[in-house]
């Protein structure tokens, strides 16, 4: 993201907690040296989805400060093969605070929160799967128990296996059917909802779904429905129709 070569870069969500516009400008105070107070404008957002930071051009900032070149850190990129001797120089170096490694600091993501996250979504899928074949079987089985006479009637005055097999079954897939884009129109406002609630100063939580998450729901539903359809099929060639 370029600099803008005066004023203030804000992240989207610190220019919403100081209730400020692109081209307003802002009161900065510096809290060491002399402590001015100096008026800046913002000339540019940027969505981030961690803190709350401001950035300048170092140009810039050393004219708003009216202080020389310095300098209190430093992005280096690096050939992998010399980025150990280049870290150790830097530990040996006097005046230098500290020193850290993105890859390191990735791989440390991965192996605590990524992880972590992993494991909590594979048993909320888990438990998603087997709700959403219970309720559709529960569905079949509850319309097949209201409906048996009458099934067993069709069948004693004529009605072949097949078609009455054909008006439960078919129910249930014009139900399923019908239910699938209302579900998964619930599911983006549920994970919309869950997002707001992630919304914080310390970091955000962007609402993106794959197409794949929408393919796997889809899917789910679809073979839970074929098979309780199975399932009722198989109960319907054993209707009582002497009791009826």
């Amino acid at each position: 993201m370029p600099l803008p070569r005066d004023g203030l870069l804000l992240s989207s969500k610190l220019a919403e907690l100081l209730e400020v516009r692109l081209g307003d400008r802002i009161l900065v105070e510096v809290l060491e040296g002399d402590q001015p107070v100096r008026e800046v404008p913002v000339s540019a957002l940027i969505t981030a989805y961690g803190g709350t930071n401001a950035y300048m051009d170092i140009q810039a900032l050393h004219r708003l400060l009216r202080e020389g070149d310095s300098l209190t850190g430093a992005f280096l990129s690096v050939e992998g093969d010399r980025s150990d001797d280049l870290y150790r120089q830097l530990k040996d170096t006097p005046r230098v605070s500290g020193v850290t490694i993105k890859a390191a600091s990735v791989r440390s993501f991965h192996d605590t929160i990524a992880e972590n996250l992993g494991r909590i979504r594979f048993f909320n899928i888990l438990f998603a799967t087997v709700i959403a074949c219970g309720v559709v079987y529960n569905s079949a089985r509850i319309s097949l128990a209201e409906r048996s006479r009458d099934l067993a009637t069709l069948r004693v005055i004529g009605f072949t296996r097949t078609e009455i097999s054909a008006i439960l079954l078919g129910e249930l897939a014009v139900v399923t059917l019908a239910a699938i884009p209302l579900g998964l129109l619930v599911g983006y406002l549920f994970a919309a909802w869950a997002t707001l609630g992630l919304d914080t100063e310390v970091y955000r939580i962007p609402l993106v779904i794959h197409r794949a998450t929408y393919g796997f729901s889809v899917s789910v539903v679809l073979v839970a429905a074929a098979l309780s359809g199975l399932i009722v099929r198989e109960r319907l060639d054993h209707l009582d129709l002497i009791a009826v």
